[in-house]
């Protein structure tokens, strides 16, 4: 990690003027290690801006170089016990400093030991005793050993619950943090439109304010503020990926995504305006892939002018991982190391990710001019303060006991699976099948690649234990009913934990011969039973994310893989009840199914506690209350599909299908039923800069308690440029019981009504516009507004 030297740098910025006089009067103090307890940034009675700005100035470009890259525990080199005792090997990686170390998957004792250990090293045994700043991965829980697992996010989404969201993601940094990390790679709030691509379980679902309304929320959790600062037990939280990322060309990851900048400013720039402006994350990660030929990584346009200048964004931006190499190995727009480090850093890439690569030609950079010494300034600046705002210069270390303890907590386990009950949904539920009844059912047949095994999707951690469907089914009936298990058929043959299935690179079909074969044991299990519950899906193998030729996760059809369609199929041929239930991460073509199952649960990947929650729904102790957040089409060749189209997009059907969705988004059943009532607004007229409230009865109209999620859309009926058909502005989850009425109000003011018009300017345009309150995107009750 040896940078070549350059002399040391002193900056006159207004904070550090007043401090020269105790820089110049230090300097003996460069010469002698032991004194160097004495200097002003080590003095934790002075704020963590004179601290960082005294530091600052002691230190030389190398110095300073090394504060703008990352090291990984395992690539090369693992930091274990050997590494750690290797006087030579821990000064070659850390003997300057080191901005930030990235995740590796281990469990607590050892996370514990290597980070304490490593913290140590910095602070004694390096010139200035600058710590690092440890990472994470928190989409779902912290990616590591003994770690609460939740739904994954596409799933977590579906509970529409930003609470729960805040919950969570405090949870998650609780975690983080006992475990000596300060800084999340996490949320991911790209706005997804391709369910083709393999990330799509990582995100929030289809619509920029449903994202950016959750993205607030977990943003919150991680940091536990919204004004930059991050509290006691939280970590630093990154948006990622900035922008257009989950809407790839061909569903492929990393392709480009080249859309004009009022799609851009419509669909994909919202959560991220809103999260930056409501939340104020501490960093963002921009995205891999091209927008109008320019990769995010070198975008001046995208990370300045929107971002910091238009958004205001204070924080840091860190490179995804490897990203800045793909700008000369992959996007060919750098013709070598320097040229992509160069432009990655003017562009204002701040920090490299993963490894030091190629920001370790910046003092060259320097030297040449093409490069300035204040923008290397700024950005050690507020790696400095972040560090020293964290507390780490005077007490980085965490307690292994304390973080154990932290991870067994049984509300842990509480909060994980009522997360799951609010997150599946119910998708179709013939004649009042479920709940099932064990008073009825004696005999219940589990079947299927996913009744026996939990797949929690990818960036998962691996949980202390997790409930298969199998296990909990036969936890909730005991001694009332007799469960009977096959396997029916395998998707793939390489099965591991999620972590490790997320991370091979090879996808081992399983042969149909095998699949056949079990298939039949099926049919003969079923037979003896009188209702079956069929279990299909994905794994982590299938619907990831693809970052090599070796390691792919995109796929060219929804459909069920392998043997899977054939064992629903055979499950419905016996001719008892069937209950089919979903274990995936992208939306599925399931057709067939739907035409002929009497009922279907959407459980996606529900976490640790998956088996529990879907028998507490399967038998009715919790009432469904899960709406899907991204549409379902009936087939690939829709897309793309989703419901804030323009009025021409979905207008013709086709020769061989119709233009409709298979489900649409916001839509989700319930054991109970729901009446919308006395629509109303408190004026049909409304002057630009005032507003309006729009409101509704909702009465639970069946005979149990039940939760209802009600959604506002608005649609600007005539306006200088199309406009979507419809656009989610508002929603709230309600809890009703048996009979009771509630009335919903949601105001309606310019943020709800503006756009970006003809001349490409944000304002709200005179005209009708149609408010629109119900179930889902495709189930609504409507009223005009006029705006003057």
């Amino acid at each position: 990690m040896r940078i070549n030297q350059t002399k040391a740098y002193c900056p006159f910025s207004n904070v550090a003027k007043y401090l020269l006089v105790l820089v110049l009067l230090g300097g003996a103090l460069f010469s002698s290690f032991a004194k160097s307890k004495a200097l002003p940034y080590k003095d934790f009675k002075l704020s963590p801006e004179e601290r960082a700005t005294d530091l600052l100035g002691r230190m030389s470009v190398d110095d300073k170089v090394h504060q703008l890259m990352a090291v990984i525990d395992g690539n090369p080199i693992s930091f274990d016990d050997d590494f750690l005792n290797d006087e030579a090997k821990m000064k070659e990686v850390f003997g300057q400093g080191v901005y930030s170390v990235q995740p590796l998957f281990l469990d607590i004792k050892e996370t514990v030991k290597r980070r304490n250990s490593i913290q140590k090293y910095l602070l004694e045994q390096t010139q200035w005793g600058i710590p690092t700043i440890f990472v994470d991965e928190g989409q779902h829980g912290l990616m590591r050993i003994e770690a609460t697992v939740f739904p994954m996010a596409i799933g977590l989404s579906c509970s529409w619950n930003t609470a729960l969201f805040e919950e969570i993601y405090s949870l998650t940094a609780l975690e983080m943090r006992s475990r000596g990390a300060q800084h999340a790679l996490s949320p991911v709030i790209d706005v997804c439109r391709d369910p083709r691509w393999g990330r799509v379980e990582e995100t929030y679902g289809e619509d920029p304010y449903l994202c950016g309304i959750l993205g607030i929320a977990a943003v919150k959790g991680f940091q536990g503020t919204t004004d930059g600062s991050v509290a006691d037990n939280h970590v630093a939280a990154t948006l990622k990926h900035l922008c257009g990322h989950g809407q790839p060309q061909g569903g492929l990851n990393q392709a480009p995504a080249n859309y004009s900048e009022r799609s851009l400013r419509t669909f994909h720039f919202p959560p991220f305006e809103m999260v930056v402006k409501e939340a104020k994350p501490v960093s963002i990660m921009p995205s891999y892939n091209e927008i109008d030929g320019v990769p995010s990584h070198m975008n001046h346009w995208l990370l300045n002018d929107v971002l910091r200048e238009e958004w205001g964004f204070e924080g840091v931006l860190v490179s995804d991982w490897n990203a800045i190499t793909q700008l000369s190995t992959k996007h060919f727009v750098a013709k070598d190391k320097k040229d992509a480090a160069m432009k990655a850093f003017n562009a204002g890439i701040q920090y490299e990710l993963p490894r030091p690569n190629y920001y370790t030609v910046l003092p060259e950079l320097l030297e040449e001019g093409k490069i300035a010494i204040a923008d290397v300034d700024k950005a050690v600046y507020e790696s400095l303060l972040l560090k020293f705002q964290l507390g780490l210069f005077d007490d980085p270390y965490v307690n292994v006991n304390e973080a154990i303890e932290i991870s067994k907590r049984p509300e842990s386990r509480e909060l994980a699976l009522r997360a799951a009950h609010e997150s599946i949904v119910l998708l179709k539920n013939d004649e009042s099948l479920l709940p099932l009844n064990t008073g009825k059912y004696k005999k219940i047949a589990v079947v299927g690649p996913c009744a026996n095994h939990v797949y929690t999707g990818g960036y998962s951690g691996e949980p202390y234990q997790k409930i298969t469907i199998l296990e909990g089914i036969k936890e909730k009936v005991g001694e009332e009913a007799e469960v009977l298990f096959a396997q029916g058929c395998r998707i793939v043959d390489n099965i591991e934990n999620s972590q490790l299935n997320w991370k091979a690179n090879d996808i081992m079909f399983t042969p149909r011969e095998d699949n056949l074969k079990m298939i039949a044991e099926a049919v003969d299990v079923a037979k003896e039973a009188e209702v079956i519950i069929v279990a299909v899906g994905e794994t982590e193998h299938l619907c990831r994310e693809a970052w090599s030729k070796g390691h792919i996760g995109d796929n060219m059809t929804l459909d069920l893989l392998g043997e899977q369609q054939e064992l629903v199929d055979a499950m419905l041929a016996t001719g008892k009840p069937v209950v089919v239930y979903l274990m995936n991460g992208r939306p599925l073509t399931i057709n067939d199914i739907v035409e002929k199952a009497p009922a279907i649960i959407e459980g996606w990947y529900m976490g640790q506690e998956t088996g529990t929650a879907v028998a507490d729904i399967l038998f009715g102790d919790v009432n469904p209350s899960g709406k899907l957040t991204i549409t379902f089409p009936k087939s690939v060749g829709q897309l793309p599909m989703f419901y804030n189209h323009k009025p021409s997009a979905q207008f013709h059907n086709y020769v061989s299908q119709d233009n409709l969705p298979l489900y649409p988004f916001g839509y989700g059943l319930s054991y109970t039923t729901f009446s919308y009532s006395n629509m109303k607004l408190s004026s049909d007229k409304m002057l630009a800069g005032e507003e309006v409230t729009v409101s509704v009865d909702v009465t639970n109209s069946g005979k149990i308690k039940g939760d209802e999620i009600v959604q506002l859309y608005i649609r600007d009926k005539v306006s200088s440029v199309t406009r979507p058909v419809k656009e989610l502005k508002g929603f709230e989850r309600i809890s009703l019981e048996a009979g009771e009425t509630k009335t919903v109000q949601f105001t309606i003011d310019d943020s709800k009504l503006a756009f970006w018009d003809y001349n490409m300017d944000y304002t709200v345009e005179a005209g009708e516009f149609e408010i629109m309150i119900g179930k889902s995107s495709a189930n609504v009750f409507s009223k005009n507004l006029s705006v003057e």
